[in-house]
């Protein structure tokens, strides 16, 4: 099985993580699973008008999921799009005193639950993504995204 992702960034972001982190990370989360997805890298202009524009919020968050929903017949493998604020993900590893490669895989893998369909905001399904995401965080060597910081990321 394999994980393909079409990988688009935009100029000025910085040091990004490799494309073969992403691939290992995805790969993490999706298990001998075919998939495919779309993760878009911005800045912070541009994760705030998606913000704004599909959740009605007025700020840059760090990773925004758009799903596929039920399988295209012809893309079965389709998960949907990410997209991930790289300005945002850099504070919030400084913010949290958390090392930049730990947080990026973290928010990729959020964001690819949110593709196979968890839902944080629904009553009693937080703590099961929140499970879900620190099994494959350890998996990968990273420590408890959770266990460092008393306050809850804004939803």
């Amino acid at each position: 099985m394999s994980v393909r992702i079409n990988i688009e960034t935009r100029p000025g972001l910085g040091d990004l993580p490799a494309e073969a982190l992403f691939r290992r990370w995805a790969e993490a989360a999706l298990p001998g699973r075919e998939a495919e997805f779309s993760l878009c890298i911005v800045d912070e202009a541009e994760a705030r008008r998606f913000n704004r524009l599909w959740r009605q919020k007025d700020y840059a968050t760090n990773v925004l999921s758009f799903p596929v929903g039920e399988p295209l017949p012809q893309a079965p493998a389709l998960l949907g799009d990410l997209v991930i604020c790289a300005p945002v993900v850099a504070r919030e590893a400084a913010e949290q005193g958390k090392p930049s490669l730990a947080h990026w895989a973290h928010i990729l893998i959020h964001g690819i639950l949110h593709l196979r369909g968890h839902d944080h905001a629904l009553a009693g399904t937080l703590s099961r993504m929140e499970r879900e995401e620190i099994r494959i965080l350890r998996r990968l060597g990273y420590a408890n995204p959770y266990s460092a910081r008393a306050a809850r990321p804004r939803p």
